[in-house]
């Protein structure tokens, strides 16, 4: 089940793992796993050093038949543990984005889709005007909880603090799905922003 080698094109084949949420790239997952399909897929992962796609649900449920998005993220483990309940539970980090072009269903269930990956979004310095959102992830972010703790910072990468605020703020999932689709790291702040202010200005004081 690893990934086929990509192509020049970036194409590849990526197990799916799809969830009512999204990641982002450099953005910490928790699952708690327990159907077999994704069992199976996490430990071929794990033994294979290779990534599975995280993408949105559009309609069905997680554990019955989905209609998916068109962009998704691809997912890395970075740890796991066995519960005391016996279910599996892992951490993952975003990395590139995917397209998905086209999907199918193995008979055991899982997802798989061919997909093209994305280039990363170019790296823009975080102008001035931005400069205070920045600031104000510096203060909060040691307080997301230990998710965060072990992921490299870039506060001065505007695509890195856009993906941050992007993931954290409490947005409708489809809003937060256009923000994984833009491509442009300052507008990816443009869009954030007047979110952030408005819960802001709702602070009790």
């Amino acid at each position: 089940m690893g990934n086929r080698a990509s192509t020049p094109s970036g194409s590849a084949t990526l197990p799916l793992f799809p969830l009512r949420t999204v990641l982002f790239p450099g953005g910490p997952l928790p699952l708690r796993v327990f159907e077999p399909r994704y069992l199976d897929m996490i430990s071929a992962c794990l033994r294979q050093d290779s990534e599975f796609g995280v993408i949105l649900l559009r309609d069905g449920s997680e554990t019955g038949v989905a209609r998916l998005v068109e962009v998704g993220t691809c997912a890395r483990i970075t740890d796991w543990y066995q519960g005391s309940d016996g279910i599996l539970g892992i951490t993952a980090v975003g990395g590139g984005r995917f397209r998905l072009r086209e999907v199918s269903q193995q008979a055991d269930g899982l997802y798989v889709g061919d997909v093209l990956r994305l280039p990363p979004l170019p790296p823009v310095p975080l102008p001035e005007e931005y400069r205070s959102m920045a600031a104000l992830l510096r203060t909060i972010i040691d307080d997301l909880g230990k998710l965060y703790e072990p992921l490299p910072r870039a506060y001065e990468d505007a695509a890195w603090v856009g993906a941050r605020f992007a993931e954290i703020l409490p947005m409708e999932l489809e809003d937060k799905q256009r923000c994984l689709e833009i491509d442009d790291p300052l507008e990816l702040l443009r869009v954030v922003r007047p979110l952030l202010q408005s819960i802001r200005r709702e602070r009790p004081q």
